[in-house]
């Protein structure tokens, strides 16, 4: 992205719960929301805060594989069904495997720009829970070069492609103190999620959380160098936001103040059937980060919160030094110090993250956007951090596959 004159706003964000294991009120075996339900609650919800239908002048679904997870496609013809005043409206549907919600927030911040649009209604959304775990990592699994990789890959495949990434860091600096940044990350996830209450973690009673996380791996019934507890969970759910010109807000009746101001984006793709060069470095997510900044003109040291893709807890770590925060090699140091904790330098998915909120996978950039916007907005409730006026700025980095589509949106807040 390069430095527009026209300003593009985010505002009126929604989740749903994050459903799957972990939360008391899932069983597999019990009649739970279907994929239309998410979609009408996350979008009526944004509608609610943005006056209606009737105010919305286009619509953009993000999500990735509906199409297996609930035999489901032509995914923007559901958009309508969240209110009968979005018939007849243009509506899109985009897929960027677990980086498709960061494609939906672009997707509708250049129909701002392009002037085609002042009130963009943006849904992301998964629903995963309808089959087996191995065979729902068969589906995610087309997040990568299905054709080249799936054949001789794991069972589990992304686990195994991460736990790849995390042997090579291991063997290149060392395995204890990663390990042990490792469970740390996990405990400030699962924190993070008890403090917020649509979260998949909220319900985890688990008191000592890093010893818990620091389970050896069992290769034997999953992968060589991650255990269970490095990994985000299978997830429903979806999240919705109103992208909006500064005519919009005014349409909408939203001041400036109550939202967030999209100043710079990157989006970076990586060929997908390529392996990565260097496994123990994001580097789609290094030049995403970058093109974000570079585009709002903003230093590292004025982000005040960032949401990462921490689908695993070696992508945490990884993003926190392809983003810039540490170098290579020290971002463990940099997470076992605390600078990513709620009271750090820079605290990192304050809602609980991939791991801690959940990963309904085309879902989880637009989940990202509506917690920076709480965040940056004072509207986070129990799990409101500080952003303090020499930091106003909030980060959000959004992956697909193995570091193969990312998008960085640099916001802040209103005024």
């Amino acid at each position: 992205m390069t430095k527009s004159r026209k300003k593009v706003y985010m505002a009126a964000g929604y989740h749903t719960v994050s459903m799957g294991t972990g939360r008391k009120e899932f069983h597999p075996k019990k009649a739970r929301p279907g994929l239309e339900e998410y979609i009408r609650e996350a979008g009526q919800g944004t509608l609610k805060q943005i006056g209606g239908g009737a105010n919305v002048d286009e619509g953009v679904i993000g999500n990735f594989m509906a199409a297996r997870f609930n035999k489901q496609g032509n995914l923007a013809a559901l958009i309508p069904s969240v209110d009968p005043d979005l018939r007849w409206k243009p509506c899109t549907r985009v897929e960027g495997a677990c980086g498709s919600g960061g494609l939906a927030l672009t997707t509708a911040a250049k129909s701002v720009l392009a002037g085609t649009a002042d009130i963009v209604l943006v849904i992301g959304v998964e629903v995963q829970n309808t089959v087996k775990a191995v065979y729902g990592a068969d589906i995610l699994a087309g997040a990568g070069w299905y054709r080249g990789e799936r054949k001789n890959g794991h069972a589990y495949f992304f686990p195994s492609v991460f736990s790849d990434r995390a042997g090579a860091y291991f063997e290149k600096y060392g395995r204890e103190k990663t390990r042990r940044a490792f469970a740390r990350w996990y405990r400030q996830a699962v924190e993070n999620a008890r403090l917020c209450e649509t979260a998949q973690e909220y319900h985890n009673a688990v008191q000592d959380l890093e010893s818990l996380a620091l389970a050896e791996p069992n290769p034997r019934s999953f992968v060589d160098y991650l255990n269970v507890f490095d990994c985000s969970k299978v997830s429903d759910a979806a999240a919705a936001i109103a992208v909006l010109s500064a005519k919009g807000l005014e349409r909408a009746g939203i001041e400036k103040e109550d939202a967030v101001e999209v100043v710079g984006w990157g989006q970076v793709e990586a060929d997908l059937t390529i392996p990565p060069e260097d496994p123990t470095r994001l580097e789609t997510t290094a030049r995403a980060a970058a093109m974000a900044l570079r585009a709002s003109r903003v230093k590292l040291g004025e982000i005040g919160t960032v949401e990462c893709h921490d689908c695993f807890t070696i992508s945490g770590l990884l993003s926190v030094e392809s983003i810039g925060f540490a170098k290579q090699g020290e971002g463990a140091d940099f997470i076992l110090d605390g600078n990513a904790s709620r009271g750090g330098a820079v605290p990192f998915n304050t809602s609980g993250g991939l791991i801690g909120w959940g990963h309904p996978t085309g879902g989880t950039g637009v989940r990202q956007a509506v917690t920076v916007w709480q965040q940056l907005t004072g509207k986070a409730a129990n799990w409101q951090v500080p952003i303090p006026s020499s930091r106003p700025y909030g980060l959000s980095v959004n992956m697909g596959g193995n570091d193969k589509t990312v998008t960085a949106v640099v916001y802040r807040r209103g005024e």
